[in-house]
């Protein structure tokens, strides 16, 4: 949500960066993206990709499944 993107991208990236999560998607259902990202082995993010409305997701670690972003948002 807007009141959480800025705790999201300062506070809780390099928290999970820290802790060796290898993979995270933010969703944002406003804007209707998501952006998909991969720690890469010096501890920064990668953005791997950035989906919109109707998209094909099929990104890491789901990559065996395949949905249209936009079901999230019906």
């Amino acid at each position: 949500s807007p009141s959480t993107a800025r705790t999201d991208r300062a506070l809780k990236m390099p928290l999970y960066a820290r802790a060796g999560v290898c993979h995270l998607w933010l969703v944002d259902p406003d804007a209707q993206i998501l952006e998909v990202y991969h720690l890469q082995q010096d501890g920064h993010w990668l953005l791997l990709t950035t989906l919109k409305e109707d998209d094909a997701v099929s990104q890491p670690p789901f990559d065996a499944v395949s949905f249209p972003l936009d079901c999230l948002w019906g």
